[in-house]
């Protein structure tokens, strides 16, 4: 005999029909999210077995409890307390093969050189167990216009060469012009010059991971990263806010994968330069 009315639908899950699983995440250090019934915003500092510290853009810190109550860009999630003793090979912030617990490496004497202390921080989010693991210093120059002169100093050679990464490297700008003036030097054969497209290495990272579909165009007439800092709606006027506002933008990055293409290739073109054996 059919049952015209199916089956008691209080023996199922009625309640939660129809509704998309929550994904869980694991609450890792840096990992920035939204507690949804507050809005709090911020970056976790400190994991205990039920609750979760956060800090957001200006130091402010509060503790929550360990729950499906956070989003991440918008949408929800259940934090979980990270799994201990992976099985299998992991992966370093590169996307590399982590080597264990592999000492860090007597530094080279080949170097890789950044415009400045934001990209040399960038470098060591994402690349930073790589070059342990390779023995490559990276040393920051405060900008390219003294290029020259430094190479000249340093004074490389085989075994001892100097990769340089610089910001908005462009046929006809002036980067591009002292890159080719250290190429056609007299150490140019042991010194790599590569670049990314952006203006500042702040637009290296994805825009998404700001919550901006773009990076926004800046008029000339407005210091960039003040400009950027307005376009986030972030306090710009003094270099501390500067700072802050980069030290947000620093937590969104956790891999390679939250980094443009045009960055990646060239940092991993570098530490292969650096770290090729000597002829």
């Amino acid at each position: 005999m059919d049952d015209r009315y199916g089956t008691d639908v209080l023996a199922t899950d009625w309640r939660n029909a129809g509704r998309k699983p929550i994904p869980e995440v694991e609450a890792v250090r840096d990992l920035v999210v939204e507690e949804a019934a507050t809005g709090f915003c911020g970056a976790i500092t400190r994991l205990e077995a039920q609750t979760v510290e956060l800090e957001d853009y200006f130091g402010k810190k509060r503790v929550f409890p360990l729950s499906a109550g956070f989003l991440i860009d918008g949408s929800p999630v259940r934090l979980v307390v990270p799994k201990a003793g992976r099985q299998g090979r992991t992966r370093t912030a590169s996307g590399s093969f982590a080597v264990g617990d592999a000492p860090a490496r007597v530094a080279r004497a080949s170097r890789i050189f950044v415009e400045g202390r934001h990209d040399a921080e960038l470098v060591e989010r994402v690349w930073g167990d790589d070059l342990r693991v390779e023995g490559v210093v990276v040393e920051y120059l405060e900008g390219v216009d003294d290029l020259d002169a430094i190479v000249k100093e340093f004074a490389p050679g085989p075994g001892r060469r100097i990769g340089v990464l610089v910001d908005h490297l462009v046929p006809g700008s002036k980067e591009s012009r002292i890159a080719e003036k250290v190429a056609r030097g007299p150490f140019g054969t042991h010194v790599l010059v590569v670049g990314h497209p952006y203006i500042d290495i702040w637009q290296a990272v994805k825009p998404a991971r700001v919550g901006l579909a773009a990076w926004p165009s800046i008029p000339r007439s407005i210091e960039w990263k003040h400009g950027i800092c307005e376009a986030l709606g972030l306090p710009h006027a003094s270099q501390a806010d500067i700072a802050r506002a980069w030290k947000l933008i620093l937590s969104r990055v956790s891999t390679y994968s939250d980094l443009e293409p045009e960055l990646l290739g060239r940092v991993e073109q570098l530490i292969d330069f650096v770290t090729e054996p000597a002829a």
